[in-house]
């Protein structure tokens, strides 16, 4: 099978139905896929018949159900876990995004290990999510050394053999997005970018930009602890350095003399710089054994 189409859903019963015909209807005219796709849908606990309008939306859905909220990540692992096609493409039920760029992403995958829809500022959600988004794109680059066009992007298609390599690692909530383009990046798999427009999300988003926006960054951090960890260690290795040195120099003009508090920052940033040494090695020999299984 060459392609599987993953929509997590939670209480979509709104917009689900409408989806999933356009989304059938599309692919059956895919030349590259006709014949040859799937379409599961991920029923994450809904209460209001989500489950039930999905199935009666054209026979060629596939339903899994959870038997209670488990968050939108954990679906689309389940989705990673069931799917069979050759490329995975995964799209939010909420009818944001357009089933006529799946045949364009889905190519994408014949040249990328992964290829992600990035949307442009017109179809950010408010200013402050374009904000934000801007922060975690900036944060990610830093964290891989590869500029990163939209990190939260649901709408993408990987390589099934891929994205099974990390479904471990990847978390139950919204943050699975930004976790698996870190992952792909620092292990070295080929990431593509294509922009697209999305439409309007039908309900309101389930996002809450602070709860869930400490949650991106955490992600982001561990991930980069996973990889990379003297990305953390150095710089904060550095500024206790700075400190150190910058206090020694005012004490020593107007005291004329060398105090603890310096000697503690610096011995704290000789501490630090070599528990990132240990620890970038310890990362090494986590992903080679990963890559010897």
């Amino acid at each position: 099978m060459d392609l599987t189409v993953v929509i997590p859903a939670f209480n979509e019963a709104e917009s689900i139905g409408a989806v999933l015909e356009r989304l059938c209807e599309r692919l059956q005219s895919v030349e590259q896929v006709r014949g040859s796709f799937e379409v599961l849908v991920i029923d994450d606990g809904s209460t209001d018949g989500t489950g039930e309008i999905a199935r009666r939306a054209s026979p060629l859905v596939c339903l899994v159900r959870h038997p209670y909220n488990l968050g939108n990540g954990a679906a689309v692992k389940t989705g990673i876990r069931n799917a069979r096609g050759r490329v995975c493409v995964f799209m939010d039920a909420d009818g944001q995004h357009d089933p006529e760029m799946i045949a364009r992403i889905f190519r994408g995958c014949d040249e990328f290990d992964m290829v992600v829809g990035a949307r442009d500022a017109s179809s950010q959600a408010g200013w402050h999510r374009h904000l934000a988004n801007g922060l975690y794109n900036y944060l990610a680059s830093y964290v891989t050394g590869r500029r990163i066009d939209d990190l939260t992007s649901g709408f993408r298609a990987i390589r099934r053999d891929v994205a099974r390599r990390f479904v471990a690692l990847l978390p139950n909530g919204f943050s699975y997005p930004t976790t698996i383009t870190l992952c792909l990046m620092r292990a070295g798999f080929s990431v593509k970018y294509e922009p697209i427009t999305v439409a309007k999300r039908t309900g309101k988003s389930k996002i809450r930009l602070f709860s869930d926006g400490t949650k991106f960054l955490l992600v982001i951090a561990k991930i980069c602890m996973l990889f990379s960890p003297m990305k953390i260690f150095l710089p904060v290795s550095l500024y206790l350095f700075l400190m150190g040195l910058g206090y020694y120099l005012f004490t020593f003009l107007t005291e004329h003399r060398f105090t603890n508090m310096s000697m503690l920052l610096f011995t704290t940033s000789v501490i630090v710089f070599m528990m990132g040494l240990l620890a970038e090695q310890i990362a090494q020999m986590r992903f080679e054994r990963t890559e010897d299984e």
